[in-house]
């Protein structure tokens, strides 16, 4: 099955370069581009685009603003945000709106392509680099919370937590901490519902936001 691509990016080379690299694959086809989150929001409504390459920082409508429009719309569509080094908090913000994944505008072809299998599969696929980015990022106000305010989690929802942030999958993270994959999903349950959260990407931007990870 062709995955129908939207690409969003106020940068015409940008968008030609991602439109060329994923044309070198025949499971998926670019059907439509927009320069702004204005646009891409009435690019969905056309043209139904299975997933959505977005850019942070854009005129008119920026990447967080165009992921909140969506999802006010009742528009399901995993997203995948293009980002710098310099975009450090907007990153989390988008963890916390459903991102499925961030690519570094200079990613190579086969990460662009790992990225979106694993978003359409429902996966969050965090680079290193970009996870990096995501950990070492503190905000005064969270950093000034006492720790009555914090959320416990136990040791092994930590680890698995930590594991999630990395990429792991939930029978990866079972063989390393030496349980089931069934005990890990049971743990991450616990996880969401200490945070109030119901997918892995929001998980790992609730706990930065709280100071829960330390990596």
């Amino acid at each position: 099955m062709t995955i129908k691509i939207l690409i969003v990016d106020d940068h015409f080379v940008v968008r030609e370069g991602l439109k060329l690299i994923l044309e070198t694959n025949q499971r998926y086809e670019v059907v439509a581009e927009a320069s702004n989150g204005m646009e891409a929001v009435r690019r969905v409504d056309t043209y139904k685009p299975d997933i959505i390459l977005l850019d942070l920082n854009m005129p008119e409508m920026g990447g967080l603003d165009t992921m909140t429009a969506l999802r006010a719309k009742g528009m399901d569509i995993p997203i995948i945000i293009l980002t710098t080094y310099n975009e450090d908090e907007m990153m989390i913000r988008g963890l916390a709106l459903g991102a499925k994944g961030y690519l570094l505008k200079d990613t190579g072809r086969e990460m662009i392509f790992r990225s979106i299998d694993a978003a359409m599969r429902g996966e969050t696929l965090l680079l290193p680099e970009i996870s990096e980015k995501v950990f070492a990022h503190k905000t005064s106000e969270k950093a000034k919370e006492s720790s009555s305010n914090r959320i416990s989690l136990t040791d092994k929802e930590l680890i698995v937590l930590q594991a999630i942030a990395r990429g792991s999958r939930s029978k990866e993270i079972g063989l390393d901490m030496g349980i089931s994959e069934r005990t890990v999903k049971t743990h991450l349950t616990s996880i969401y519902n200490k945070l109030s959260v119901d997918s892995r990407p929001q998980a790992v931007a609730v706990a930065v936001e709280r100071g829960i990870l330390h990596l």
